[in-house]
């Protein structure tokens, strides 16, 4: 395997049932947890990163560290970081910082639902010099592109097909490690797998497990999921929980 996705640790806003989207909070302890034992399973796997990309935001950066750390800090200080604002999670628009429940008793499930997982919705906007407006933030200071004020699922795969490119065309050559939040790896796997627009909806990214690849001449072939089965399986059926609003209530 050459390629593996880390979806970053649990974060505290995860923990709190909140829309976090581009807002910058950290890992809660057990998402620092997740993130070192995905280290851990990455060596044991002898996976050794050679290059590994992160979005701006600080939730999958400290994952990245941590997991890094696992491994021997001569290696560590050899590997390329990459930091891509197209990585970054789904802008949530206006409904970032938001409790989810409370949202739906507000504008009623079938509206959330549609926010939160159809594929073309878009949530509303939040307006531009406000607190949320990426361009206010200074770690954005640099980039030159348009950055969003709200997003859909689809604005998130026309933004990280680029750097997925990128990343498939290093892959063909070197370990690359991608760590990133669950909807920009739900939008790069729909690119890779050809996953429709119906079906993405459904696919759910549990956090701090390593999801590999092997990518040879550009041919990309599917390894899974890396570690024990049965907390992955029991992650997924949290994730997609979670994602069905009756749940919330």
């Amino acid at each position: 395997m050459n390629l593996v996705f880390v979806r970053h640790g649990q974060s505290i806003w995860n923990l709190e049932n909140k829309f976090t989207g581009w807002v910058d909070v950290g890992l809660t302890e057990k998402g620092i947890e997740e993130a070192n034992i995905a280290g851990k399973t990455l060596i044991e796997n002898k996976f050794i990163p050679e290059i590994c990309f992160t979005s701006y935001l600080i939730r999958a950066i400290e994952t990245s560290n941590k997991l890094l750390n696992q491994y021997d800090e001569t290696l560590i200080n050899e590997i390329n970081i990459q930091k891509r604002w197209q990585l970054n999670e789904r802008h949530y628009g206006a409904l970032q910082s938001l409790n989810k429940i409370e949202t739906t008793k507000k504008y009623g499930e079938s509206q959330v639902h549609a926010w939160r997982r159809s594929y073309k919705t878009k949530p509303p906007f939040v307006e531009k010099h406000s607190k949320y407006d990426p361009k206010q933030d200074h770690a954005y200071k640099e980039v030159v592109d348009e950055l969003p004020l709200g997003e859909s699922l689809e604005d998130v795969v026309l933004r990280v097909e680029s750097t997925l490119s990128e990343i498939i065309q290093l892959s063909n050559n070197k370990s690359v490690l991608v760590v990133a939040h669950g909807n920009s790896i739900r939008a790069m796997l729909k690119i890779i797998e050809n996953i429709s627009d119906e079906a993405i909806v459904e696919v759910n990214i549990p956090t701090g497990i390593p999801l590999a690849f092997n990518i040879n001449n550009d041919k990309i072939t599917k390894i899974g999921y890396l570690g024990d089965q049965e907390i992955i399986e029991s992650l997924e059926k949290e994730i997609e929980q979670q994602a069905k609003l009756e749940k919330d209530n």
